[in-house]
């Protein structure tokens, strides 16, 4: 009994070796600038932070129709608040597993409502202080690029 050939479909050797060549040739164009720049790859690192938040906030609000407030904070998105308005509709299991440090190793900042939307979030960057020009700037979903 022959087995046909024909039929089958996959990916042959040189062609992964080709995607492994390629995928290496962009690693080493792209990972050496972002070793001799380390600050701009924590700023890049924040805002895509900020930007999943974005997206569970988001989905919070559609689910429950409101975001969560300043003192529920972004520990809302973890797990169920406790205080103040409570959502009626949280999905189980959270929005997203845990809030990270920003890359500075200090606490993203949430105000809702914000004085630059329905809400305010953002990091310090690296001096920890408000406000700042340059590497010190700090990294907000109002001013992200």
């Amino acid at each position: 009994m022959k087995v046909s050939m024909k039929n089958q479909r996959g990916f042959t050797l040189i062609e992964i070796m080709v995607v492994v060549v390629i995928l290496g040739i962009l690693a080493a164009i792209v990972v050496p600038r972002l070793l001799n720049e380390p600050e701009k790859a924590r700023r890049i690192s924040a805002a895509t932070q900020i930007r999943s938040f974005e997206e569970a906030l988001g989905i919070f609000k559609l689910e429950n129709g409101f975001f969560p407030s300043t003192e529920q904070g972004l520990q809302a998105l973890v797990e169920k608040p406790t205080v103040g308005r409570i959502p009626a509709h949280y999905k189980d299991g959270g929005y997203i597993r845990k809030i990270p440090l920003d890359p500075w190793g200090q606490p993203y900042l949430y105000l809702s409502p914000g004085v630059h939307g329905e809400y305010d979030l953002f990091s310090y960057g690296p001096d920890g202080e408000s406000g700042g020009e340059g590497e010190n700037a700090d990294v907000a979903n109002w001013n992200l690029d």
